[in-house]
């Protein structure tokens, strides 16, 4: 496979390293700013363009579309009309997004929207305790994410790049990041009510934090905060069970279980490589383009769609509503 990777900012850049972990080195690069595409060509040895149809005019089969989330959409069109296989990174406007539905039902290509924290080594281990019944059924939930936005990429200013637009900002674009894997593990959401608002001084007209109660169709209720003021790097979960606790810490990558009769266990988690300027491992993301990759390969069914993308994008419209009505909100699909 030849890969187009469209958007050489932080995301672009991690994907040209993800596909060099699984030896697919056949790689160029497309960016509007000329000092991207230099630094990815002597950073990673790959070819670079600054025109997308001479990145075209290259042959290649698959687009990774890396970009802002507000471009999206186009650059899905672009390759749905060059008969490319794409992959975007993690969604937050709805816009357009039906189109490329429709677009796909009728191909053959294979598109695939961003689900990165379903193939988080804690997430999965998370997963496997409650699916072997350690705490019992789980009944409530507490999840924190939260990262002071100045430190998100600590090269450039925040002012200047997509996070500081409302459309597409920071705390708008990581609550449905975390509602897509939240949902996986927990189940269909039944209702929710919310807040949302900006607190701090930062230089940006966006709400800098997301309060959500949910109401899960299977009963289990969930507190989900969403921040992007918290001077240290959270992302912490509390399941309460019937008989039981889990804990996780993404900072710490730990996993903690508590059960009466064995006390406190620890799982200490290997998240893979973290990259300098990065909190995070790259072993979800190397995961997550090695089943994309599969996918295409017709090796293993497609593990995640734009309609369930689309389902998540309604319920971030539902939390927006509830805050602007102040009233529950029931969600029907």
């Amino acid at each position: 496979m030849k890969f187009l990777v469209v958007g050489l900012g932080s995301m672009g850049k991690r994907r040209i390293r993800n596909l060099k972990q699984l030896e697919q080195n056949d790689i160029i690069g497309f960016d509007t700013k000329e000092d991207r595409c230099k630094e990815s060509q002597t950073k990673y040895s790959i070819q670079t363009f600054t025109d997308i149809s001479f990145a075209l005019q290259e042959k290649p089969n698959v687009m990774i579309i890396s970009t802002p989330p507000d471009l999206h959409m186009k650059y899905a069109k672009i390759a749905i009309e060059n008969k490319l296989h794409f992959f975007t990174e993690a969604s937050v406007v709805q816009e357009e997004m039906s189109e490329i539905i429709q677009c796909l039902k009728s191909s053959d290509i294979v598109g695939i929207p961003s689900c990165t924290m379903r193939y988080h080594p804690i997430v999965l281990q998370v997963n496997e305790l409650i699916n072997s019944n350690k705490i019992g059924k789980p009944l409530a939930f507490l999840y924190h994410s939260g990262q002071y936005l100045p430190d998100w990429h600590p090269w450039e200013d925040y002012r200047t790049f997509y996070v500081s637009k409302r459309e597409t900002g920071a705390c708008r674009e990581i609550v449905p990041f975390e509602l897509i894997w939240l949902i996986s593990t927990f189940g269909e959401i039944a209702s929710l009510i919310a807040t949302k608002t900006k607190v701090s001084n930062l230089d940006i007209d966006i709400d800098d934090i997301y309060n959500v109660l949910l109401a899960f169709k299977n009963g289990i209720q969930g507190n989900l905060t969403v921040d992007v003021i918290a001077r240290f790097p959270f992302r912490q979960l509390k399941i309460l069970g019937e008989s039981g606790v889990i804990t996780a810490d993404w900072s710490e990558r730990i996993v903690k279980y508590y059960t009466n009769d064995q006390g406190w266990n620890t799982i200490q988690i290997d998240d893979g490589k973290i990259e300098k300027n990065y909190i995070h491992g790259d072993g979800p993301y190397v995961e997550e383009m090695r089943n994309f990759i599969k996918t295409i390969k017709k090796e293993i069914p497609q593990p995640y769609t734009f309609e369930a993308d689309l389902k998540i994008l309604k319920i971030l419209e539902s939390i927006e509503i509830s805050n602007n009505l102040g009233k529950k909100q029931i969600i029907t699909s």
